[in-house]
Formats: structure tokens, C-alpha cells, sequence
């Protein structure tokens, strides 16, 4: 078993390019099945949070690749997945 806390800490890691998404800022849960849906990364902050924040970054359930001690593996192709990028 693992707490939602535990998610949050970890870094979440797109194995499609090595790059750093950032971390867990919440979860897309079905509340007929109670499944999390999808991770939601937030944005990250611009110009120390003044200017408001990049958009999110929504990674569906089924591409994690693999949930570690302290990163999460995603593969997603960050130009069609929903990234501002």
C-alpha cells in the first residue's frame, strides 16, 4: 500500500527523453471504480510564482512505466500528450 503523500514526493521522469517533468500535484480518480485515471504534474511557477503558472501536465495511469523507491517512470510523447511545450 502506498499514500497519496508518498506520490508527491517522488519526481516523475519521462523515460522518452530523460527529461524531469516535475512532481504529482494531484490525481484524476473514477468515482464509480475509485481507479486513478491519470497523474496530474502541475506547472511549474514563472518568475517565482508572480506571473502565475505554466499549464499542467496530465499522464494517463496506463503510461507509467514504473512507480520507484524515489521517481515514477511515465513514457509519453510530450508534443501530443497535452504538454505546453
Amino acid at each position: 500500500m502506498m499514500y497519496i503523500s508518498e506520490f508527491q514526493t517522488k519526481d516523475v521522469v519521462n523515460v522518452s527523453d530523460g527529461k524531469k517533468l516535475g512532481n504529482i500535484w494531484d490525481f484524476d480518480i473514477n468515482v464509480t471504480t475509485g481507479k486513478i485515471q491519470a497523474i496530474i504534474i502541475s506547472g511549474q511557477g514563472k518568475m517565482l510564482g508572480f506571473f502565475g503558472r505554466d499549464e499542467e501536465i496530465i499522464i494517463p495511469w496506463r503510461n507509467i512505466v514504473k512507480i520507484g523507491e524515489d521517481v515514477i517512470l511515465v513514457r509519453m510523447n510530450r508534443q501530443i500528450e497535452g504538454s505546453d511545450e
